[in-house]
């Protein structure tokens, strides 16, 4: 307390100086400046789709982030070393792969399997790519197994990760703003009015966000499928086969990560012409 005790003080009750609209507004007008210089400095542009894109991060370092993921993920996993259905995956990710070279950035490409009973591939920044033991039942055949694993593939060549990573710190640097910008009120009004922008920010932006994400790389990946000779017709019965897998156990589209599996079916089937036209094109025989 200052000299002489004549300091401010807040006895209980006493609610908080309430901020002018004014004050409230700085923070606010001073994010969007922000936020507006750092989306447009930092766009490019993803292969084949062409579509502008928020990515703040050096390749390089992307990439080796990818491959300190993967070396993490492989030692905590059971690898299978050899047989059949490693020499298939390999095959098929080198066919993508070579697919794919005229939009590479020079990922040095590398596939395994792991044993797990997951359904499930990823393909890292920097071509690691794996694929789970769990997947090959519903793949069932060669055809099926591309169109997941160039759909993984084409999640890497796009950026999608460090995109997402971006759009997270602009998300962060917003929720921030608001939360100076409702400095004078109480915590549970706080608590409330953040937890309500929260709220929208997720099913608003992020989840439809994540969405465009994976429909683009089905796009892509049909592509690459089709550049590589497989067969594209394959990707609406892969799916129909996931939605018989799955049904019942999904959440609302809008409430996902991922389109629904309807939705993925008609895009397919959308794509499929000029997915067919491709393969014409690069596998005339």
């Amino acid at each position: 307390m200052p000299f002489g005790g004549f300091g401010r003080r807040r006895f209980p009750g006493q609610r908080r100086p309430r901020m002018s609209l004014k004050m409230r507004m700085i923070p606010i007008i001073l994010f969007a400046c922000y936020g507006l210089y750092y989306y447009t400095s930092n766009q490019e542009t993803v292969p084949i789709t062409g579509r502008s894109q928020l990515v703040d991060i050096d390749r390089k370092q992307e990439m080796a982030l990818g491959l300190q993921s993967y070396q993490q993920i492989l030692s905590e996993s059971q690898v299978v070393q050899e047989g059949k259905v490693v020499d298939l995956v390999r095959q098929i990710g080198r066919q993508l792969a070579k697919a794919a070279v005229d939009v590479d950035p020079g990922f040095e490409w590398e596939f395994n399997v792991i044993n797990s009973e997951q359904a499930n591939a990823f393909a890292l920044p920097g071509g690691k790519t794996a694929v789970y033991t769990g997947l090959l039942p519903v793949a069932e055949n060669a055809d099926g197994l591309a169109v997941v694993m160039g759909h993984e593939i084409a999640h890497a060549i796009a950026r999608h990760g460090a995109e997402r990573m971006a759009h997270q710190k602009l998300m962060q640097i917003g929720q921030m703003a608001a939360s100076v910008a409702l400095g004078d009120l109480d915590y549970n009004a706080q608590r409330m009015v953040l937890g309500a922008l929260g709220v929208g920010a997720q099913y608003g932006i992020m989840l439809p966000f994540s969405r465009d994400h994976e429909s683009e790389a089905d796009y892509m990946g049909l592509l690459f499928v089709a550049r590589a000779c497989f067969d594209p017709t394959e990707a609406p019965k892969l799916w129909e086969r996931m939605g018989q897998m799955s049904q019942g156990k999904k959440p609302a589209e809008f409430m996902s990560t991922h389109p629904s599996n309807a939705t993925r079916i008609r895009q397919f089937q959308e794509w499929m012409p000029e997915a067919l036209e491709v393969r014409q094109q690069h596998c005339p025989t």
